[in-house]
């Protein structure tokens, strides 16, 4: 089966058909300023260390890459991304990166675990003959960044639509990243006796919504797609 399929939305490698990225959804989703910090490094990591691994197989993979060495540097290529990423945002704003460091630090792990290093292949030496060599059509780049931003952009969704429901509910606010404090309140509700719920901004009420969320998701596949394993 393609692995692109089984990464989308509706795959059984999903972040909600496989859990893949769980950890993220937990931690960065308490805030919706963290959410937004870790939206942010998805696309920058997922993008970016796609665009790099591509170009460089397409240009030196016969030269210098080994045939079975392709997932170790696609993980440093994601290291290197993540950690220019943390750079930035800690020249910007110190109390944001300190805030979500834990997250970012997993965004590059996740990076190199979604499938998409195993899609890109080194274009082929193709024989003609006794001497001429000709190779084969190059890697096409833009197939396999489209593919990566594809996922990226399903677990932000998912993150930050978690994110939103989760804060208010905890915490009676709505943040977003910015200030010298790390974030800014650009909304207050309006507490009463029964919110805020203190259970849903720690580990185990994430776990609540995101096993209520999981098994709308499982019955939503199972009517979109009976019978049929994706």
């Amino acid at each position: 089966m393609n692995l692109s399929r089984q990464y989308s939305f509706w795959g059984s490698l999903s972040p909600l058909g496989g859990l893949t990225g769980v950890s993220l959804l937990i931690m960065a989703s308490a805030r919706l300023s963290w959410a937004i910090i870790i939206a942010g490094c998805l696309f920058w990591v997922y993008g970016l260390t796609t665009l790099t691994f591509a170009l460089l197989m397409t240009s030196f993979a016969h030269k210098f890459f080994p045939v079975q060495g392709k997932i170790p540097l696609f993980t440093c290529l994601a290291s290197f991304f993540g950690s220019v990423y943390i750079l930035l945002l800690w020249l910007i704003c110190p109390f944001a990166a300190l805030e979500v460091f834990l997250p970012l630090l997993l965004v590059p792990l996740l990076c190199a675990s979604s499938g998409v290093v195993q899609n890109i292949e080194p274009p082929e030496l193709i024989k003609t003959g006794e001497a001429a060599k000709k190779q084969a059509p190059p890697i096409d780049a833009t197939e396999h960044i489209t593919n990566a931003v594809s996922q990226a952009i399903s677990l932000t969704i998912l993150l930050v639509s978690f994110s939103i429901i989760r804060e208010p509910i905890s915490y009676s606010m709505i943040s977003f990243p910015g200030s010298y404090q790390g974030i800014i309140t650009i909304m207050y509700l309006r507490e009463n006796s029964f919110f805020p719920i203190g259970i849903f901004s720690q580990s185990a009420g994430a776990l609540i919504l995101l096993g209520y969320v999981t098994c709308l998701y499982q019955y939503g596949k199972s009517k979109l797609f009976p019978g049929e394993k994706i």
